[in-house]
């Protein structure tokens, strides 16, 4: 069978689900009135956004032009943004090749260069192509300039449009003559290749699959390799990108199965999947556990709405397995769960499915990473500033460090050097990888780019620069974590670990948010900001002042007096025993610290 699994690999918006599109229509795979654009991109943020969350795959049947032979092409596609990383590794293990698009008008950009590189780890074919070839200002010399210079192998890159079709038939013949047929052995046992899973209501986790060895039908008992779970196969099928049902898929195929699986935690990207009989010693490479990165506090505005969150989080994460939850309480927040995320991206994404899928308006505490905090006792991790041990305690705080690409035009390094100094970024090396665009490696600490790092590069760079990062390790930071006490209790949701060089501006800017925000009451109320164990900054809101003498005409001046001492002693009485109403506005304020730096 003349089979070939590829990939697209690109950055955002440089035209992957475009040329998706057109491999769908020359093949006919979706009939005519059924087509639409960016087909692949089912999810209505994906289209929105224009970007790929979820990693899809199609099988095509096209005769080639040049031999005249009918061909099987699986398209495996792959999310393009560095939050889904590892989902991409897994989708190109289940390849042989990919397609490696740069946008004519753009250049290389830094996910192209990330994921030409993953592509070359797994030892993938890649074939260049250049789109966008009928923009005015297109650029197809310069960008294969830069294609030769990133995969340091001078091969001729295809020029197409993917908007118009131009080029592309001609990428389909490279796609059959460069990448070869898949491996493996239809005698030998089962072994297949887990790259992806969603949750359908009625018939459970659906698994998309590469079949290497052996193959797979209905009523086989399989199991995998993490867990050795065993279950047993109801349905298999292809990918079209509908689910066709079909009676077996063989080695080299990709497609889906079905196996009454009810929880999608079961299922593991890149696991391996093998026959209960027929016990295999190795797994295929690549498996690893994917840990969340970023974690953050979602509670719903109004307390009602805490069952409903609950059961919107367990639906959301039948769908989504990468993201972690678990409950919290706040005392100033209520009931709410905290997240465990790939990234700021995915954060996002998942906060604003929560909000439109489900109708839950939600206040989303400030993003943290995770911290290693050495106490006297042990080593403990730290995902909320909440459980943050006493100052006293510690010996020793790590924070993650990543390593970071930068691609930017020449014109705007200076501006991004001073950016990267500010984030207390460590120089690692600048190469040029042309006369006018430069490559900018930095070691990164992951706190300083998950809130607005990337709004700061694009505005440095006038939207040019393009930026891409990897974890690279832990390391010893003086972080302090800062306490807001309000009328002089500590307000745990307002609560933030900050590097101690920045804790001073930071803690000043919060407080005189916080005085804007926190309406008057009828008491003075101190507005403070506390690390280790002393008192950094300070605001006072003044207290609601009600004119009592204003019905005192003209008479004797102690009779006044009398009755302002008497309101000072009530407000001195309300102040002990009074509590202080603050706005969610308030809790917002703290993902803005930084931004008018």
């Amino acid at each position: 069978m003349n089979i070939r699994n590829f990939s697209i690999i690109a950055h955002i918006d440089h035209g992957k689900s475009t040329l998706a599109d057109r491999f769908i229509e020359i093949t006919h795979t979706i009939p005519e009135r059924m087509m639409k654009e960016q087909y692949m991109d089912g999810m209505e943020l994906e289209r929105e956004r224009g970007i790929t969350i979820k990693a899809k795959a199609v099988r095509m049947h096209y005769k080639s032009e040049a031999d005249g032979k009918d061909y099987i092409l699986n398209l495996i596609d792959t999310p393009g943004h560095v939050d889904f990383s590892y989902e991409v590794s897994r989708a190109l293990a289940a390849c042989e090749g990919a397609i490696l698009l740069v946008d004519a008008s753009q250049g290389v950009e830094a996910q192209t260069l990330a994921h030409a590189h993953l592509a070359a780890a797994l030892g993938l074919v890649i074939i260049p192509v250049i789109n966008k070839i009928d923009l005015e200002h297109a650029d197809p010399d310069a960008a294969e300039e830069q294609l030769w210079e990133v995969l340091k192998n001078p091969v001729e890159a295809s020029r197409i449009s993917a908007k118009d079709g131009r080029g592309v038939r001609a990428v389909f013949e490279r796609v059959i003559n460069e990448i070869p047929a898949p491996g493996g052995d239809a005698g030998k046992p089962l072994k297949a290749l887990v790259f992806d899973s969603f949750y359908d209501v009625y018939k459970g986790v659906v698994i998309f699959t590469k079949v290497v060895d052996g193959s797979l039908s209905a009523g086989k008992q399989i199991s995998f390799y993490s867990n050795n779970a065993v279950y047993k196969v109801e349905e298999v099928g292809y990918l079209t990108p509908k689910l066709v049902k079909a009676q077996a898929i063989g080695s080299g195929e990709v497609g889906y199965i079905m196996a009454g699986i009810r929880d999608i935690h079961e299922i593991k990207m890149g696991d391996t999947i093998f026959e209960k009989e027929k016990p295999i010693a190795e797994a295929l490479p690549g498996y690893k556990d994917v840990n969340p990165v970023v974690f953050a506090g979602f509670y719903p505005l109004a307390t009602s709405d805490y069952t409903p969150l609950k059961a919107a989080i367990e639906k959301l994460s039948l769908t989504d397995s990468s993201f972690d939850y678990q409950g919290e309480t706040s005392k100033a927040l209520g009931f709410g769960f905290r997240l465990g995320f790939m990234g700021l991206l995915h954060l996002d994404i998942v906060r604003e499915r929560l909000e439109r899928e489900f109708n839950i308006p939600l206040i989303a505490t400030n993003p943290n990473v995770i911290y290693k905090v050495q106490q006297k006792k042990g080593t403990v991790p730290v995902t909320n500033p909440a459980d943050f041990p006493h100052y006293g305690d510690v010996v020793d705080i790590m924070e993650p460090y990543v390593r970071a690409d930068i691609i930017t035009p020449l014109v705007y390094m200076e501006g991004i050097l001073n950016l990267l100094k500010e984030k207390r970024g460590e120089h690692v090396k600048i190469e040029y990888i042309s006369t006018t665009r430069v490559l900018i490696k930095y070691r990164l600490p992951l706190s300083e780019i998950i809130i607005d790092f990337y709004d700061k590069l694009k505005s440095v760079s006038k939207g040019y620069a393009s930026f891409d990062y990897e974890p690279h390790a832990y390391k010893s930071s003086d972080m302090v974590k800062v306490e807001i006490l309000l009328h002089g209790e500590a307000v745990d949701a307002l609560s933030f670990i900050v590097h101690r060089s920045k804790a001073l501006h930071s803690s000043r800017t919060l407080c005189e948010r916080l005085k804007k925000l926190i309406p008057k009451h009828m008491f003075e109320i101190a507005v403070q900001a506390q690390a280790g164990g002393r008192i950094i900054a300070r605001q006072t809101i003044g207290a609601m002042r009600k004119d009592v003498i204003a019905k005192c005409y003209g008479g004797d001046i102690t009779r006044k007096r009398k009755l302002l001492e008497k309101q000072k002693e009530g407000k001195k009485k309300m102040k002990t025993l009074g509590s202080v109403d603050i706005p969610q506005e308030a809790f917002m304020s703290l993902l803005k610290i930084n931004q008018d730096e």
